[in-house]
C-alpha cells in the first residue's frame, strides 16, 4: 500500500485530514462511529490501513457502542475495560485512586515506555482502541511511534543485519528491566512466565509493508549476546522516535477516541499527577492467528523462551535495585490510595 500523504478527502460528510509534519496519522471528523454502515466503515477501514491510526474527536462513545466498533475489525481481547487509575463500580461510575505501588499502577506505570500490545501473548494484537473518559489537567497524553517509517530509513546494512533476527517478549522482562517491578508470576494474568519469539522486522499481513518490530518487551535476540542484544534493540527503538515526523502526542480531550495498528505502531502513555483521575476505555483487537501467532505455551519451541526469561530475571534482580520500584514485587494488600 502507497504510504504518500494525501489531501483531505470527503466522503459522505465524512472528512480524514493527514497529519501535517506528520509520516502517519490522520484525523477524522464530521462522522458518528455509533452510526456507521458498511459503506463508510470500509473507507475508515482503507484509512486506517494507509495511515496507521485513526483520531476521532468527539465522540463519547458508550461501552456497548466503544465494544461495536472494535468487533468491526475482527474478534476481540477484550472490550470496554477501564484503563485508569481509579477503580470502577457499579453504573460506570469512578471513585478512590489505585495506590502508586500497587501492582494495577505499576503496570500503568510500565505503559509510559514504548511498546506495542500483547507482543507477550500467543498471538499478538491486530489494533487498539481507547476512548477518553476522564483526562488529567497535564500529562497523560498517548504518544504513537510509526515503526513503517522508521524501518524505511535504516542503511542497507543495518537492514541486512537485521532481516532474520527475532527476539523474546515478555512483560515481566520489560517490568523488571524498566522499572525494577517483578510482579508474581499467575498463569492467567499477563504476567505468566512465556516469553514468544518474534521477528524483528515484521510484514504487514493486509499492506505487505515490512516494518520494525521492538518495544519493551523485546530481549534476547538468539545468536547475540546479552550485551549486544541490549544495544541493537535499543538503538532499534530509539531510531525509529528519534525524528519527529516518526512522533505523534496526543493530548485527551474527554469524548477522544484513537484508534491503532499493533502491527507497524509504537505507543506509550505519559506521565500526569497520579492522584488526578485519568480514565480511558480499552479495547483490542486479536490479531489473526495465520500471522501473528508466535506459538502456544503447550508447543515445543515454548520451553526456550522460558529459559531465557528464567535466566533474563535472575540477572535483573541484581541491576534494577536502583530503578523506581528498586527490584521488588507488590504488596499484594496495597490497593486504593
Amino acid at each position: 500500500m502507497d504510504l504518500e500523504r494525501s489531501t483531505a478527502f470527503t466522503a459522505c460528510e465524512m472528512n480524514i485530514t493527514p497529519i501535517k509534519t506528520k509520516t502517519f496519522g490522520a484525523v477524522v471528523t464530521d462522522i458518528e462511529l455509533n452510526q456507521l454502515n458498511d459503506e463508510i466503515f470500509s473507507i475508515i477501514r482503507t484509512a486506517f490501513l494507509q495511515y496507521g491510526f485513526l483520531l476521532f474527536p468527539s465522540q463519547f462513545l458508550s461501552d456497548q457502542e466503544n465494544i461495536a466498533f472494535g468487533e468491526r475489525f475482527g474478534e476481540l481481547e477484550f472490550g470496554a475495560s477501564p484503563m485508569s487509575n481509579q477503580e470502577k463500580l457499579a453504573e460506570d461510575r469512578y471513585e478512590k485512586i489505585f495506590s502508586i505501588n500497587s501492582q494495577r499502577m505499576r503496570t500503568n506505570v510500565g505503559n509510559e515506555t514504548w511498546h506495542t500490545d500483547s507482543t507477550y501473548k500467543p498471538i499478538s494484537s491486530k489494533c487498539s482502541m481507547l476512548s477518553a473518559v476522564t483526562v488529567p489537567t497535564e500529562g497523560g497524553e498517548t504518544e504513537l511511534a510509526d515503526m513503517r517509517a522508521g524501518y524505511v530509513e535504516l542503511d542497507q546494512a543495518m537492514r541486512d543485519r537485521i532481516e532474520h533476527l527475532s527476539a523474546y517478549h515478555s512483560t515481566q522482562y520489560s517490568q523488571a528491566q524498566d522499572l525494577g517491578d517483578f510482579p508474581p508470576q499467575d498463569t492467567n494474568s499477563i504476567y505468566h512466565g512465556e516469553a514468544y519469539l518474534r521477528p524483528l522486522v515484521k510484514i504487514h499481513p493486509e499492506t505487505g509493508i515490512k516494518n520494525l518490530f521492538v518495544g519493551r518487551h523485546a530481549f534476547g535476540i538468539p545468536g547475540l549476546t546479552r550485551i549486544e542484544s541490549q544495544q541493537l534493540l535499543r538503538g532499534l527503538l530509539e531510531f525509529v522516535v528519534s525524528e519527529p515526523s516518526r512522533v505523534f502526542s496526543h493530548k485527551w480531550q474527554p469524548g477522544d477516541t484513537l484508534l491503532w495498528d499493533n502491527r507497524a505502531l509504537l505507543h506509550r502513555a505519559r506521565s500526569y499527577d497520579y492522584s488526578s483521575p485519568r480514565v480511558l476505555t480499552g479495547t483490542r483487537v486479536a490479531g489473526d492467528p495465520q500471522t501473528e501467532l508466535a506459538y502456544y505455551p503447550s508447543d515445543p519451541e515454548a520451553q526456550a523462551g522460558r529459559d531465557a526469561l528464567i535466566a533474563e530475571l535472575d540477572i535483573l534482580r541484581g541491576e534494577t535495585k536502583d530503578r523506581r520500584y528498586r527490584a521488588t514485587t507488590a504488596d499484594q494488600s496495597l490497593g486504593l490510595g
